[in-house]
């Protein structure tokens, strides 16, 4: 078990080291179940429009959902902000900001009112809700602006990185859930 104590900076350190050690099956049976406590959750299910975002550094896949019939939506940073392109399997992609893959500029913008979920890729969560991320703030930012306060999140993680308390920044914005490949905790 990874110390509560160890700052943000070490825990996000042993979190990615651990996560990057999983064998390619065991991530993509991981990320499978993951998408399979998802799709079963009403939560999903009633969404019209999703928000997700393209696996990075072997942070569970979600691919496995974009095949099923809603708007997807997925990010592209620009500056310190993200901005959500609709998004469909074949659609074109291109390496943006980081290196992580992102919808081209010209793809079709989603408005926030058009929003009805979001998945949050995540390090680590806890079960307050609070996630651990690459420390960017991206994420902080977006749901700190009055528009997206209401907007229902999750947290996506893997279960080991599902600690018992993280430690907390005043910026930082609980999310609604966690989902892990041991199912979706809802928090709020």
């Amino acid at each position: 078990m990874i110390s509560q104590a160890a700052n943000k900076t070490e825990l996000r350190r042993l979190l990615l080291q651990k996560r990057q050690s999983m064998t390619l099956q065991e991530w993509q049976e991981k990320s499978d179940r993951i998408c399979f406590h998802l799709q079963s959750s009403s939560l999903f299910i009633r969404a019209k429009t999703v928000l997700s975002y393209f696996s990075f550094r072997r942070e569970p896949e979600l691919n496995a959902l974009f095949s099923i019939n809603k708007t997807w939506g997925l990010p592209r940073c620009v500056n310190k902000s993200l901005i959500w392109h609709s998004w469909n399997p074949g659609d074109d992609i291109q390496t943006g900001l980081y290196n992580i893959p992102e919808p081209v500029s010209r793809a079709p913008l989603i408005h926030v009112n058009e929003v009805d979920l979001i998945l949050i890729p995540a390090i680590a969560c806890d079960p307050q809700g609070y996630r651990l991320g690459y420390g960017g703030g991206f994420y902080d930012r977006l749901l700190s602006c009055p528009e997206w306060m209401s907007k229902p999140t999750i947290g996506i993680t893997f279960d080991f990185a599902y600690l018992h308390q993280l430690p907390t920044e005043a910026w930082d914005k609980p999310l609604h859930g966690v989902c892990t490949e041991t199912g979706l905790k809802m928090m709020r």
